[in-house]
């Protein structure tokens, strides 16, 4: 075991130990790389992560090695490492989350060999109001990264019609991610409703591609369009982290050109990337993800969300029927004229491609 090696970031001195150790066998990735990544990423990353509670997920013997998640703040913590309180309801108890608000932070975290990075929706400051909405698309074998582009396209598709912007990300592991900022006054009732009927209306919608279910049993070939991210309890991989897997993937900010070609080549390794490639890709491209921070968009209200039920039909229009609605005058125009529709001044099919 080689001797601790003492730095100093932003004024903070730390020690940094077993640098040489191999975290990612297959490729000789080690400590110390994963450290310089986080290092070199924070510009862009750090951002991100400050103010929300942070999950560690900890791979002291390394990426094929057991690893488990670390919620409350480790005793040994220096004290200028921040924290926040949060109430949990399932453990009787206050967990003191992590806020990776600095680059010191997160090098003292990377240094515990916490690979990956899961921060909450929501800032330590209101942790009921989440700042965005999340899809995450996660391919049942043998679809990959390809299908989910596809189902991807659809997602941005719909809140185009709604006059919002949406962002994906790889997952950096076999999926694809859609955020949806709101950084607006909401709760994780209203976002996660949403969010369920939206992919209930993408697999009533596209049955040969989509499911909205979590069991694997239907998930063969399909993509699961995971709604249940929104809550307060879970977590998503934050964007610019590392990811455990054989190499040293990332989860990437990517461009929907980019999912574009990558569904239109069938090529999986388009949306792919290890360290070093995201690394030059803000150099090249800066933080594709910056929008997510701060732009403002108003969740739409809509009633009787569950699409299908008895309810919705009592109580009002819900988001399945106000999508069908919506292109209804479109699939007549479509029939005559077998041209395009226009939303916001951007061509858009009149009827949604499949695969």
């Amino acid at each position: 075991m080689s001797a601790p090696t003492i730095v100093e970031v932003q004024g903070r001195n730390l020690s940094l130990t077993n640098l040489d150790k191999i975290l990612y066998p297959a490729t000789g990735f080690t400590k110390g790389q994963v450290v310089d990544y986080y290092v070199r990423i924070a510009p862009v990353l750090v951002p991100h992560l400050a103010g929300r509670p942070l999950t560690m997920k900890r791979y002291p013997g390394g990426v094929d090695q057991e690893y488990f998640f670390e919620k409350n703040a480790p005793m040994h913590r220096p004290d200028w490492v921040k924290t926040a309180p949060v109430w949990s309801e399932g453990n009787k108890r206050t967990i003191h989350y992590l806020l990776a608000n600095d680059l010191p932070t997160l090098v003292w975290i990377a240094n515990l060999a916490s690979i990956e990075l899961h921060p909450s929706l929501s800032l330590s400051t209101d942790i009921t109001m989440p700042t965005m909405i999340v899809f995450d698309l996660d391919p049942g074998p043998p679809a990959n990264i390809v299908q989910c582009a596809q189902v991807g396209l659809w997602v941005r598709e719909i809140f185009d019609h709604f006059g919002l912007q949406s962002f994906p990300k790889t997952s950096g592991s076999k999926g694809l991610q859609i955020y949806v900022p709101l950084n607006t006054k909401t709760t994780y009732e209203q976002t996660k409703a949403f969010a369920h009927a939206l992919a209930r209306l993408l697999e009533h919608e596209h049955p040969e591609l989509v499911v909205s279910d979590m069991k694997k049993a239907v998930r063969t070939d399909k993509v699961f369009v995971d709604w249940s991210q929104n809550d307060q309890h879970k977590t998503t991989i934050s964007v610019y982290s590392l990811r455990a897997r054989e190499h040293p993937t990332v989860s990437t900010p990517v461009t929907w050109e980019e999912v574009e070609q990558a569904r239109k080549k069938k090529d999986a390794g388009r949306l792919v990337f290890e360290a070093g490639d995201v690394l030059a890709r803000v150099e090249k491209m800066g933080d594709l993800f910056e929008p997510v921070q701060k732009l403002k968009q108003k969740l739409p209200q809509l009633a009787g969300l569950a699409a299908g039920s008895e309810k919705e039909e009592d109580e009002g229009i819900s988001l399945a029927a106000q999508a069908e609605a919506r292109p209804s005058a479109e699939k007549k125009t479509s029939k005559k004229t077998k041209k395009t529709t226009t939303t916001k001044g951007k061509s858009m099919p009149a009827k949604r491609r499949k695969l």
